[in-house]
This record gives C-alpha cells, sequence and structure tokens, in this order.
C-alpha cells in the first residue's frame, strides 16, 4: 500500500540523512547534568543551552561606567539556561521545559542533554513552572505541536495563566512581545486537560513549596523542594544574573515585567536564602546554577557548588 509522506516522515529522514553524513543539524551544545543529594531524592539539573541578551536590554537604565564597574561586559550576555529534575522514589519531576526548537538557535538543546542523561520524556511524572516565557515553557510542544512529555501532570500558577489568557497581556507587553503571548496561549491550549493551576503557600507535590516570587512576571512562582531535613530552592527568574542580581538586587533590570516588584522580589528572596542557608537552583546561573547566596556587606555574593 502507498504511503503519503508526511512532515514528520521528512524531517526525521532528513535528520537521519545528517546524521550518517557527519552534518550538523543544530548548534553545537555539550550534553551535562549534575546532581546533589536532598534526602533519599536527587535534584538533577540538565542545561538547555544559552541564551542571547544584549546589554542594552539587561540593564537599559545603567550607564557603561556602572556595568564596567560590576566587571560584566558591554555588549551581550549569554546567561546559561538551566533545567530542574526531582528524582524521588516515585516521580521524576521537571521544573520548566526550556525553549524547544522555536526560541533562540542556542537554546534547545533540553532533549538531547535529557537523553544523555539516560531521561526519556516517557519518564517525566509531571512538569512545574515557574512562568510562562518562551524559554521555559515552549519546550512542551514538539516540531509537530505534540506534547514532549506526554504522560506528564502539569502544574502552573494560576495568576500566570490568567495573565497570558488576558486581553492586558497585550496592553502590558511591548509589541516586541506579542510572541510570548501567543506562544503562551498555545502552549496552554495544547496543556489544558492535563494542568493543575496553584497558588502561592500550596504544597505542589509531596516536599514541593510554591512561593510566590512575581515581579519577573505577574504570577511568577518559585519552589522549596525539601527532604531529609534539607531544602533547595529552583529559583526560576526571580534571579538572573550572578553578578547583577546579588550585588545590586535593587536595579531595575528589562527582563522583568515589573522591575520595580522584581527588585522587591529579588532583595526579599535573597534574605531567606541567607536567613534559612538555602541551596538553591538559578535557571540563569552559571552552569549548572548550583549553589547558595551569602551577605556581603550591604549586598550578597552568589557562591557555586
Amino acid at each position: 500500500m502507498n504511503r503519503v509522506l508526511t512532515r514528520r516522515d521528512f524531517l526525521a529522514g532528513t535528520a537521519a540523512a545528517a546524521t550518517m553524513m557527519g552534518l550538523p543539524i543544530g548548534p553545537a551544545r555539550a550534553a551535562t547534568a549534575s546532581s546533589v543529594s536532598l534526602g533519599d531524592a536527587e535534584v538533577l539539573v540538565v542545561s538547555d543551552g544559552s541564551l542571547t541578551q544584549p546589554m542594552s536590554f539587561v540593564l537599559p537604565d545603567r550607564s557603561p561606567e556602572e556595568i564596567a564597574a560590576l566587571g560584566l561586559p558591554a555588549d551581550t550576555l549569554h546567561p546559561d539556561c538551566n533545567v530542574t529534575l526531582l528524582r524521588t522514589p516515585d516521580r521524576l519531576v521537571m521544573f520548566d521545559a526550556g525553549s524547544g526548537p522555536l526560541f533562540q538557535d542556542t537554546v534547545g538543546a533540553l532533549a538531547d542533554n535529557l537523553a544523555a542523561a539516560g531521561i526519556d520524556p516517557g519518564d517525566v511524572t509531571d512538569v512545574v513552572f515557574t512562568h510562562a516565557h518562551p524559554d521555559h515553557i515552549w519546550g512542551v510542544l514538539d516540531d509537530f505541536d505534540e506534547l514532549v512529555f506526554s504522560k506528564a501532570r502539569y502544574f502552573l500558577p494560576q495568576a500566570e495563566w490568567d495573565f497570558w489568557r488576558s486581553d492586558d497581556a497585550f496592553a502590558d507587553l511591548p509589541e516586541e512581545r506579542a510572541s510570548f503571548i501567543v506562544g503562551a496561549r498555545n502552549r496552554f491550549d495544547a496543556l489544558e486537560e492535563q494542568v493543575t493551576l496553584i497558588r502561592p503557600g500550596e504544597e505542589v507535590l509531596p516536599g514541593v513549596e510554591a512561593v510566590d516570587t512575581a515581579g519577573h512576571t505577574p504570577g511568577h512562582m518559585s519552589y522549596v523542594l525539601h527532604g531529609g531535613g534539607d531544602s533547595v530552592l529552583v529559583t526560576g527568574d526571580a534571579i538572573l544574573n550572578a553578578v547583577i542580581s546579588f550585588e545590586r538586587p535593587d536595579w531595575r533590570v528589562g527582563p522583568d515585567q515589573d522591575q520595580d516588584q522584581g527588585a522587591k522580589t529579588r532583595t526579599a528572596l535573597l534574605d531567606r536564602i541567607t536567613a534559612d542557608k538555602l541551596r538553591i537552583v538559578g535557571f540563569h546561573l552559571p552552569h549548572p546554577g548550583i549553589g547558595t547566596a551569602e551577605r556581603a556587606g550591604s549586598a550578597y555574593r552568589f557562591v557555586a557548588g
């Protein structure tokens, strides 16, 4: 029987042919995974690649002299994208889902790096989102708009769902971010039958506490993972940079939707991290993003490890 060649068949065949010929089918990416113990659980960090962000976007209010004083490059940042997983005896929970194939060329490595770590998408039981920006949620869909983690349950902040679904999204965001709204809504449509909407303070899953960190987006959430008397904080984008966020948490930063609220949230979160001596995993901190915060005079410093 003749079979119609679908787009899926064509792209799969093209990728296979490129692989056999040794041709690149995407940007070069390192397959990296790191882990720390948390009681009888394991916290894993897998890379999705890195973003490219102009410094004029990250720190639009700051002079070249102020930027140089922090030892930062004048033109461009390349923040890593670190996806956290929590492996317990009976669950594999993933926090955010990466960018997928439709955002920047330097991200979208999650699928390859999960495979390198021996993790099949079908093994993921739960996906918990910090927020709905492209580098955190677009990766739930593949090239064919099908769910990558098809067996998982999904958890998303209620306020985040409400904002991206509302007419206010187009009014509140600049025109160049309209694709963020369309992209979020497309993924919400795909998730609708499998998503649970959550609020701050809830225990999302056993040992997973939702923490309100609004500012970067209206419903942004971080998560404290508890186990064996220890805790790890998955920050999402409440903390964005290993230098700026720690040395000048009070600075307004371009990626935050509400820049004043973002600064207040960041400072309060760093106060909690230092007071509770929390280990953190930062989505955009230098890979693998694991470390903690220490007081440094009136500010803080990031200590990796």
